[in-house]
């Protein structure tokens, strides 16, 4: 794969109403996903649970299809293969904060985010101490603070692998690139914030963000990020890579497989160098693991009808059903229906707490 171009990319037109009613990509996802719906309760009947996707990684709360925490996923990975993070909450005075970060080595720029998050929310880049203990402040829950990984190439890469195989299946990939601006040596960044395309369309909120940068001109070229969370629901331009999965790739995500000795479907969202460094396992650091709830991102961006969308969703859909019905088989039953039913209940909670402050 080549590397991203720095030239400051054409501005693209924002979609109309007829467009956003006409092209499925501009649905939201509860719209693309509504008509699927029975073949879902299909899988709930014939499984007999509501919950049967929670066995499909064992070692992660729900399977990972909602609510999971960053701190429970990242042990589960290779020493090595995720970033230094620093887990902090709400409420603890900031000197032991202040403490625990640097005992740990994280230095400044680094980023923050919820343990347990969605979407990007509450998602902030950290430059200075000050800016640090107005997060700490304000985020009113568990969060993390994180090495800024600055790697060039970011993926998305769906992985299943049937637990009684030793071998798995890349079904797809997808390449990332963060809502960014370029500078032209006229515009400040909040007139560049306006005229961009898609930035435009967040504007209050990255006013709100980068609020002390403002009135700053950039240089001509110069980039400037916007929004460090890589991903649609923030602004980011995807392209379907998934020609370059291989043997060479797949096995280095079924060596993360085997190693964790529970993660079997779902999306794991990696910087670096590139792909070919990737395959080598060299240069990466991996940034979330995506259970049972990850979506196949790779449908975006690639030309794809209404119905190969859909049949993309079905086709991985089929392989969580297959993969939980034999992790239950072989001691990882579905959660119980109090269980789950107060889990997500929990969860909905958090996360409208996570919308309210972001």
């Amino acid at each position: 794969m080549q590397e991203q171009d720095n030239a400051a990319p054409k501005p693209a037109k924002k979609p109309g109403f007829f467009e956003k009613l006409t092209n499925w990509e501009h649905w939201p996802a509860e719209v693309l996903y509504a008509p699927l719906s029975p073949i879902w309760l299909w899988y709930m009947i014939r499984s007999g649970s509501p919950w049967f996707f929670t066995s499909s990684n064992p070692n992660i709360a729900f399977g990972g299809y909602e609510g999971e925490a960053k701190t429970d996923i990242y042990p589960l990975l290779p020493e090595g293969y995720y970033p230094l993070t620093v887990l902090n909450k709400p409420g603890e005075d900031f000197a032991l904060v202040k403490r625990r970060i640097a005992d740990s080595g994280l230095e400044y720029p680094f980023i923050v985010k919820p343990d347990v998050g969605r979407k990007g929310l509450l998602f902030r880049k950290i430059d200075t101490e000050e800016q640090l203990l107005e997060y700490h402040n304000y985020c009113p829950i568990n969060y993390v603070a994180q090495a800024l990984v600055d790697l060039p190439v970011e993926l998305g890469v769906f992985y299943v692998r049937h637990p009684s195989k030793q071998t798995g299946k890349i079904t797809g990939i997808i390449h990332r690139q963060a809502l960014e601006v370029y500078g032209d040596g006229h515009h400040t960044l909040r007139e560049l914030i306006v005229k961009h395309p898609y930035a435009s369309l967040r504007a209050e909120e990255f006013f709100r963000k980068h609020e002390d940068k403002l009135d700053w001109t950039p240089e001509p070229q110069e980039r400037y990020v916007l929004s460090y969370a890589v991903n649609r629901s923030r602004g980011a331009r995807l392209r379907n890579v998934s020609n370059e999965a291989d043997a060479e790739l797949t096995a280095f995500f079924d060596k993360i497989s085997l190693h964790s000795e529970g993660f079997y479907w779902g999306r794991y969202d990696i910087k670096c160098t590139s792909i070919e460094d990737l395959k080598k396992g060299v240069n990466f650091s991996i940034l979330e693991y995506n259970g049972a709830g990850a979506s196949p991102s790779h449908m975006y961006h690639c030309g794809m009808s209404i119905f190969q969308a859909w049949g993309v969703i079905l086709y991985h859909w089929k392989l969580l059903y297959e993969v939980c019905a034999w992790n239950n088989k072989h001691g990882h039953p579905y959660w119980p229906f109090w269980k789950g039913l107060r889990y997500l209940r929990a969860v909905n909670k958090h996360l409208a707490l996570l919308d309210k402050y972001d």
